[in-house]
């Protein structure tokens, strides 16, 4: 039987790496998806609805909640996992960099949930999950604002979790270790082996791997969790 049938789920930044591996398996476990992203260059199939999305702009997320509502009455399930990086220490860090930093990967987390659990109070059920990182567990040099905001996204979720568990809202965060994405491939190779040599595996997760415990924590086989940290990193924090 298919985990996520008859589910309506959105799911932010899905237009490549882990988003695009958590829209694909949402709908190939039966769920109506709704891409979230502010590229528009991915080809998702008929089964997955596109809505361009800035996830930092308020007004963007009014709009894409509102269609989707219009077209499903419904959504059961968000993910929030639109990010960006930068790998910038505290003492060279510029404010614009800093801000656009947190607005998308702290804020834009922020204004997911603001504007899905009104309706998901009303329905007395749903399932949030906010994708951290790892370097939302630890700390890594130079990543100052990306540590901030996904450490950030940690404690909001268990905010979120303990104010809304007794509506029937679930809210879970995953953390990702070194995954093999577009931005990691476009980041420097000598970092990406500084990370996968101190990983016990001894290589980079695939994002099906994400993916795979995103629509766990999604299903209703996940019903009785709420406010944990789902850590896939092949070991990293482990150490």
């Amino acid at each position: 039987m298919k985990q996520l049938k008859n589910k309506i789920a959105i799911v932010t930044g899905a237009n490549q790496g882990i988003g695009f591996a958590i829209a694909k398996q949402f709908a190939e476990e039966g769920a109506t998806v709704y891409a979230f992203d502010i590229k528009e260059d991915q080809d998702y199939g008929q089964d997955i609805s596109f809505i361009k999305m800035d996830v930092s702009n308020e007004e963007n997320w009014k709009a894409g909640v509102k269609q989707v509502l219009k077209e499903q009455g419904r959504v059961d399930i968000l993910v929030n996992n639109a990010g960006i990086i930068a790998y910038t220490p505290i003492h060279e860090i510029e404010l614009e960099e800093w801000h656009k930093l947190i607005a998308v990967d702290q804020t834009g987390v922020l204004l997911g949930m603001k504007h899905v659990i009104p309706q998901m109070l009303k329905q007395k059920s749903g399932s949030i999950i906010n994708v951290s990182s790892i370097w939302g567990k630890v700390g890594a040099a130079n990543v100052v604002a990306y540590n901030a905001a996904k450490g950030a996204v940690g404690l909001m979720t268990k905010n979120a979790a303990i104010t809304y568990a007794k509506a029937g809202i679930r809210v879970n965060s995953v953390n990702p270790g070194f995954i093999k994405t577009p931005l990691t491939d476009n980041q420097a190779q000598e970092l990406n082996k500084i990370v996968i040599d101190n990983t016990p595996m001894g290589r980079g997760g695939e994002p099906e791997e994400i993916a795979n415990g995103v629509t766990f924590l999604a299903s209703d086989q996940a019903s009785y969790i709420t406010g944990s940290e789902l850590i896939i990193d092949g070991g990293y924090t482990a150490q």
